[in-house]
Parts: structure tokens; C-alpha cells; sequence
């Protein structure tokens, strides 16, 4: 039996699975790539449609023992339905990332796609701003490692920072919203070669970087096939990748739109802190230096810095009295942002993740946690509760 043989469509087990509830088996993509994990939850239909446009499949011995474990539960009197909890705001941007996959499919295929891309970005920054500290969390806590969706999520994390960035040097309203639009679609000609690379452990390929070198342009002249007009919407797609001097591609110019540097400044700042098969992550206070030394000190590094905070929510810290915390709210001072705590002085698990204020002397932050191995797996319900979507 092959690989392939060994993985039912998820269509055909759809019965095992319940809206809002825990998911009894992994969800795999066409190429074996994880999506969803064991105990995930599929929100709703529109993210069933987008898995099954994915052609989205279970192992079968996993199809197997859930249905064993359905039909043992009946036999035994219990309800067979798994129990559904209230959606929360994680659950919403769960869904995001599946609106996002569904929507960027049909770029350079539908005509008149622009009016639907332009409300789904009003729409992301109306949901950052539901509460900008967990969006900010959800950007640096990537450790479910779901590298199939990669481009998907470095979409939405980078028109995040690019949010923050552009309002924390005053932009207007219609610049804002040109750069979250050329932040959600730069990449859309390359969403499946950045999920490739982003699991393979080795460097890029001559064809992916020719395709790399090329994919401005690309993803510019599909957004021109679905209908998009906007001459600084394509141009900041299409430079996205240009520097000032002339050392970026394709056209290498020498002068750059402030669109292009704060897109490119927040693209580079993701990449660097995002989880890869083939490298760890940069620390954020790391990223964040280099971006300042990349662009010599200036303005753009400087209000993406400022925005973020020395330590953004969901980096891991070091507390004066010993314990391992990671960020959960910035604070006006940004070497002082509120903490959960994770573990003691002794590496004991913090019962309840209590808040601490680390303005407060036992509380001070001695520096970004380095070394992460054996640190737990930080669910965002977990320090912000249930929010409400």
C-alpha cells in the first residue's frame, strides 16, 4: 500500500468531525504536510471548504481509530458528539488564516477580485484592533510549526507589523490601507513555494530562487488580472523587495516609496523571527537590530521598533526573581511590558501563569530567554482567557 493509499479524503470522514469541536485525528495536505493538528477544531464550513480545496486528507489508521472510538463511545450509551466550546477571537483568526487561503486561490483566475480583497483587508485591521497585544502575540508565537501554511501566516503577521508600523509614524487612512492590501497579496504567485521551503532543510534551489527573483512581478501582474487597479497598491507589490541604493530586485532602483520601505522593513522583520525547517528563529531584540543597522537608524526601524517594544508580546524573558515568562501587553515604557509567568527559579511550571508587572524591581526583565528548549507550548488562551470573537 502507498503512501498515498494510506490517507482518506477528508470528505469521507467529515462524519467524525464536528463544528467547534476538538478534531479526533490529524488533518494532512495533498502532500502530507500538517494543516490541523489532533484536538485543533475546524470552526466552521467555510473552513472545511477551504481544507477540502486543499485537498485536504487523514491517515487512515487515524480514520480508523476515530471511528472505532465513535462507535465504542455510542455502544456505550455516551453522546458520540464531541463537545463544542464557545468561539473565541483565536478561533477568528484561525479562520482569517482559511478566508486568506481561499481568497488568494482565486487571484489572477476571478475578474473584478479587487473590492473582495480590499474588505478582507479592512477587516484584518478591525480584528488587530479587537486587541493589538494578542495579534502581536500570535505573531511571535509561531510554534505549531504548520509549515504548509506559511505564506498564508507570514501574510497576515506582516500586514500586522506593517499596521503598527504605519500608525506609529502617523500615516493617513487611504495609506494605511494600500499598505495592508500590497501586505496580504505580495506573495500570492509564490504561496506554495514558500510553504516548500519553509520545511525543507535545504537552501533554495537555482529554479525556487529564480522564481524568488521573479515573484513581484508575478504576483503584481495577477492582482492586474483580477482586476486591481491601484497604480501604488501593484507599484508596492511589485517593489516590495527594492532598497534604497539600488541593492534590491528586480529592478534594483535606487529610490524606494515609503509604501515599499515600510512593507519590505516588516516582511524582513517577520521572516527573521518565524520558524523554518532549516533555521530556529531569530530573537526579536536580534531581528530588530539588524533591521535598525539594515536601514542605517531610520525612521521606518525606528517606528516598527518603537510599536513593538523592546519585548513584543509573545517574546520569552527572564525576570529579576528567576522565572521564565513570555510578553502578553506592552506598556507605555517598552523595556517594561506585563508578563505571564511559565516557570520558577527552579523550572517549575507557575501554576495559573500569574501576571507580573515588570516595572516593578522583582519583576525586572534581565533579558530575552535564550535558551527555549523544554519551555512549554504557550496556547494564547491560555494568558488572555476566552476573549469574545
Amino acid at each position: 500500500m502507498t503512501t498515498e493509499a494510506r490517507r482518506v479524503p477528508l470528505a469521507e470522514v467529515s462524519a467524525l468531525m464536528s463544528p467547534g469541536a476538538p478534531l479526533p485525528f490529524k488533518v494532512l495536505d495533498a502532500n502530507g504536510r500538517l494543516l490541523l493538528a489532533a484536538g485543533q477544531r475546524v470552526v466552521d464550513v467555510r473552513q472545511l471548504q477551504a481544507l477540502l480545496e486543499r485537498g485536504a486528507c487523514v491517515e487512515y489508521a487515524d480514520a480508523q481509530a476515530a471511528r472505532e472510538q465513535l462507535a465504542a463511545t455510542a455502544a456505550g450509551g455516551a453522546s458520540a458528539t464531541p463537545s463544542a466550546r464557545k468561539r473565541t477571537l483565536f478561533d477568528r483568526w484561525e479562520q482569517r488564516t482559511w478566508e486568506l487561503d481561499s481568497l488568494l486561490r482565486l487571484v489572477g483566475r476571478e475578474v473584478d477580485l479587487a473590492p473582495r480583497i480590499e474588505a478582507f483587508a479592512d477587516e484584518h485591521v478591525a480584528l488587530v484592533d479587537r486587541h493589538p497585544d494578542a495579534a502581536l502575540f500570535l505573531c511571535m508565537r509561531q510554534d505549531d510549526r504548520r509549515f504548509a501554511l506559511y505564506g498564508l501566516t507570514h501574510a497576515l503577521h506582516t500586514a500586522t507589523v506593517a499596521l503598527f508600523c504605519a500608525r506609529q509614524l502617523e500615516w493617513p487612512a487611504a495609506q494605511v490601507q494600500c499598505l495592508m492590501r500590497a501586505a496580504l497579496t505580495m506573495n500570492v504567485s509564490m504561496t506554495e513555494l514558500q510553504a516548500q521551503m519553509a520545511e525543507q532543510h535545504d537552501p533554495p534551489t537555482k529554479k525556487q530562487m529564480d522564481l524568488i527573483r521573479t515573484h513581484t512581478q508575478r504576483s503584481a501582474q495577477m492582482l492586474r488580472d483580477s482586476g486591481v487597479a491601484e497604480s501604488d497598491w501593484l507599484a508596492t507589490v511589485e517593489d516590495h523587495h527594492e532598497q534604497p541604493g539600488g541593492g534590491g530586485y528586480p529592478r534594483a532602483l535606487a529610490e524606494v516609496s515609503n509604501l515599499v520601505r515600510v512593507l519590505r522593513a516588516s516582511d524582513v522583520f517577520m521572516a527573521k523571527v518565524s520558524p523554518r525547517a532549516l533555521r530556529t528563529p531569530l530573537v526579536p531584540q536580534v531581528a530588530a537590530r539588524q533591521l535598525f543597522q539594515a536601514e542605517q537608524g531610520g525612521p521606518v526601524a525606528g517606528a516598527l521598533i518603537k510599536a513593538l517594544g523592546i519585548y513584543p508580546p509573545g517574546d520569552f524573558v527572564r525576570l529579576r526573581n528567576g522565572d521564565a515568562a513570555v510578553v502578553v501587553q506592552r506598556s507605555a515604557a517598552g523595556n517594561a511590558p506585563t508578563v505571564a509567568a511559565l516557570l520558577d527559579a527552579a523550572g517549575k511550571p507557575c501554576r495559573d501563569t500569574p501576571r507580573r508587572d515588570t516595572s516593578q524591581s522583582e519583576y525586572a526583565i534581565t533579558g530575552p530567554l535564550t535558551e527555549r528548549v523544554g519551555l512549554p507550548r504557550v496556547l494564547p488562551e491560555q494568558v488572555y482567557g476566552l476573549v469574545d470573537p
